[in-house]
């Protein structure tokens, strides 16, 4: 599925769209700053995987820091059959420059 650019995320967001939203980075990236997404480090991601089942043919975003680790991200769940995975272009990065 197509990547998502941070202003369509946040129109998402603001219109409080149903979508999964996951952050595969660290923890304390996760705890500095975040966008409110289920916290699954890309590490832990295959053994969290059975949690989101449910979703598979749903919309899901996934974002990290830059669009790096959750691009890997989006990667591993479509080989996992996941059908409508969509990276974060630009990661939080990218979040930031359109809120400054």
């Amino acid at each position: 599925m197509e990547d998502i650019t941070v202003r369509e995320l946040k129109q998402k967001l603001d219109a409080k769209e149903k979508f999964v939203f996951i952050d595969v980075r660290e923890v304390a990236e996760y705890e500095q700053f975040n966008l409110g997404a289920d916290l699954v480090p890309l590490g832990n991601l295959m053994a969290e995987l059975h949690n989101y089942e449910d979703y598979k043919d749903q919309e899901i975003v996934v974002h990290c820091r830059s669009g790096k680790r959750s691009a890997t991200a989006k990667y591993i769940m479509e080989q996992e059959g996941y059908t409508k995975v969509r990276n974060l272009l630009g990661g939080v990065l990218a979040w930031a420059d359109i809120q400054s």
